[in-house]
């Protein structure tokens, strides 16, 4: 395979909220991390960009929370998460924000290119509009009540409560979170990227050119989507935080957040360049370039098939990997922000990181055990048990206690210096050790530019393993005994010293993209400087000269108390908010409040039958939906039900159920809908309200 002539890396845009958890940590930024800092070894020229996500709802949403302005929020979180990746090793060559005048430059360049040639399309929509602040309200700015369990505290994107996605047309009795109104239908128009006529272009380019090289959970994923139906993609919107529309007809309109988002990555490119005195346009334009995204499994469309449609169409590079990981867990649960639920990057720092001395120990510690456990392939976990345990079986009494018991015998046998290599006494255990040695450099290599960094990590441990068993067979301190009557063993003390001395060497090259702080420290204590870690030196046994004065030993990394684990866990037992009621997205839920009192006229209005499900099938492009043919005995009923995640539609044919049946018309996702089907919502699962025996089919119920 050709090497590129350069590489443009990028890490998922953080969005400037709140504070950041490992979870992030583990699935955008260590693994970028690592391949960059591998590229730099290998001396090829890459641009390692990443930055502050600061527009779309939730700005002004969280600076309402906190009683402040947007400009306040981004500025608070933009430099907290700075801060923490740096803290954390992360190696940015340039960490950028959205808010900038440059990318705000940039996006609407962008936007004005696609328009101008017509790549985009407008259209009139009717939106809900606040009379009284003046202002179309965004999905999150409009609460009503879900269709689908009754929750009045509903969301315009998505129910809290079970977890249906909804639309602000789906609430009933909707209301405007900013005054309390109920919001009036106004037209407002909006521009569109026609993703659908880009379907063959994403089909052969994704399914067919990268079906071998991408991950298969990210194929298949985008496979679902091509499959499911391309729709045109809203790239505007009507809100008053964000770069504004450049065009003299959309006063009041920004850019789609996900629209300006990505284009984070090319401000932050032409801004790095600026700073360096470089050229942007060949990281973007020239088809030399990798470009490769590290992202969440979440952000997947996104970088996979909408990025990457107008970057084509913008007449830049596309991506040639996008390694997206699964989520990781946290004890045994989902991570959780309004449960409070989660390890943040900033608590971890503060617990293990600025209460040490010489603290990137800890980061390497946390490094370490993110990229053994990564979710490369699946959901993964972080334990606090297995942190620790991890730290010590492998970092510890592996790679660490062969380091310090190299150095150790090498001050007591051989005087503080590198021992000379005597070529008559080389054996079979010597010539497999260094074969492994260079065996293993390629093997680490090969994973690496496969994005396979667990295993990666595995081996270089391995290696280390391997040093261990080869020290306990040459057992150079039981030689040393017999010093006095065979003085010419010391000469095989030096060759097993020796050995093991460049090992080490190539250990701190080898593990140098993973912990970088544990291959700086080893550097230290041999005395060279940080050009042999350059990859072209890993597999040499050249890398200590012989007689050369080696610094005294010193253990790479602490001990990890119990009592801190111990800690730990019962600090984030002691955070969890515990919800009434566990929902299906794990999400808290509010103590049931009893409703409104109503008079018997009230529930007379309500015309209940049972009914007979006779079909069922799920709503194409909605998850949570299920389209039910509903037999009431004097007519057949259509009924779109959010309880897709409870039930398969063939094991629901057949059942009876009661139905709202006089309730108004509803159009869900283009269907009309004829009435309610009644459930009940027990822990978090839905039931069917049924006759206890089969009743005639219109039965009135009271």
């Amino acid at each position: 395979m050709t090497t590129p002539k350069r590489y443009l890396i990028t890490s998922a845009l953080p969005y400037a909220n709140g504070l950041k958890h490992v979870g992030h940590l583990a699935g955008a930024y260590i693994p970028a991390d690592i391949y960059v800092r591998y590229l730099r070894a290998q001396e090829r020229d890459v641009v390692f960009v990443c930055g502050s996500d600061e527009h779309g709802t939730a700005i002004p949403i969280q600076a309402m929370k906190e009683g402040t302005t947007p400009q306040a929020i981004i500025d608070k979180y933009h430099e907290a998460m700075k801060q923490d990746f740096e803290d954390l090793s992360i190696s940015f060559d340039i960490y950028h924000r959205t808010s900038s005048p440059l990318h705000h430059e940039t996006a609407r360049e962008f936007f004005t290119y696609l328009n101008d040639r017509g790549e985009l399309e407008t259209k009139e929509t009717e939106q809900y509009y606040d009379e009284e602040a003046k202002t179309f309200l965004a999905d999150r700015y409009i609460k009503g009540t879900c269709p689908n369990c009754g929750y009045e505290n509903a969301y315009g994107d998505q129910c809290e409560r079970c977890g249906t996605s909804l639309s602000p047309d789906e609430l009933i009795n909707p209301v405007s979170t900013l005054t309390g109104s109920k919001p009036i239908k106004k037209k407002t128009t909006h521009w569109y990227l026609p993703l659908g006529k880009h379907e063959d272009f994403l089909r052969k380019w994704i399914l067919e050119d990268h079906k071998d090289d991408w991950r298969p959970s990210v194929v298949g994923q985008c496979k679902s989507w091509i499959e499911g139906g391309l729709q045109p993609r809203a790239v505007t919107r009507d809100l008053d935080w964000g770069v504004k529309v450049p065009l003299p007809d959309a006063a009041g309109k920004v850019l789609y957040v996900w629209f300006d988002a990505p284009i984070g990555y090319i401000s932050a490119t032409k801004q790095w360049a600026l700073d360096h005195d470089k050229d942007w346009k060949p990281y973007w334009q020239d088809k030399d370039t990798k470009l490769v995204h590290f992202i969440g499994k979440d952000n997947i469309v996104f970088h996979c098939i909408i990025f990457p449609v107008m970057l084509k169409l913008h007449g830049d590079i596309l991506p040639a990997n996008v390694p997206a990981n699964e989520f990781l867990n946290l004890e045994g649960d989902k991570m959780s922000t309004s449960r409070n639920w989660k390890l943040e990057m900033r608590d971890y720092i503060n617990d293990f990181v600025k209460k040490e001395n010489g603290g990137g120990q800890m980061v390497d510690a946390l490094r370490y055990y993110l990229t053994q456990i990564a979710p490369e392939t699946k959901d993964s976990e972080f334990t606090w048990k297995g942190f620790q345990q991890a730290y010590k079986s492998e970092l510890t009494d592996i790679f660490g206690n062969f380091e310090n018991r190299t150095f150790v015998l090498m001050h007591k046998l051989c005087n503080g210096k590198v021992p000379p290599f005597h070529n008559e006494l080389i054996d079979d255990e010597d010539k497999q050790l260094i074969t492994a040695i260079s065996n293993t450099k390629d093997t680490v290599t090969s994973l690496l530019e496969e994005y396979r960094f667990r295993e990666a990590l595995y081996e270089v441990i391995d290696l280390a393993r391997k040093g261990n068993q080869y020290m306990q067979k040459k057992e150079p301190w039981i030689l040393a005994k017999e010093l006095a009557a065979k003085p010419e063993l010391q000469k095989q003390i030096d060759n097993c010293l020796h050995i093991c001395l460049q090992l080490t060497a190539n250990l701190a090259i080898l593990i140098n993209p993973f912990l970088p702080n544990t291959a700086k420290s080893m550097l230290h204590k041999m005395k060279v400087v940080d050009r042999m870690l350059e990859w072209k030196n890993a597999g040499s046994m050249k890398l200590l000269s012989v007689g050369y004065s080696l610094r005294e030993p010193q253990l790479l990394f602490r001990k990890i108390e119990d009592s801190e684990i111990i800690a730990q866990v019962e600090k984030l037992k002691a955070g969890l908010v515990k919800p009434v009621e566990t929902t299906v997205n794990e999400q808290p839920k509010e103590t049931p409040v009893a409703k409104a009192e109503i008079q018997y006229d009230d529930f007379a209005k309500l015309d209940l039958k049972v009914g007979t499900i006779t079909a069922a099938e799920k709503v194409a492009k909605a998850d949570k939906l299920l389209k039910l043919e509903v037999d009431l005995g004097f007519e057949k009923r259509t009924i779109v039900s959010g309880i897709a995640l409870h039930f398969e539609p063939s094991a629901i044919i057949g059942k009876q159920v009661v139905v709202v049946a006089n309730l108004a018309p509803r159009k869900m996702r283009g269907i009309e809908s004829n009435g309610m089907i009644l459930m009940a919502e027990d822990n978090g699962k839905l039931k069917f309200v049924n006759p206890d025996e089969a009743t005639a089919n219109g039965s009135s119920v009271s």
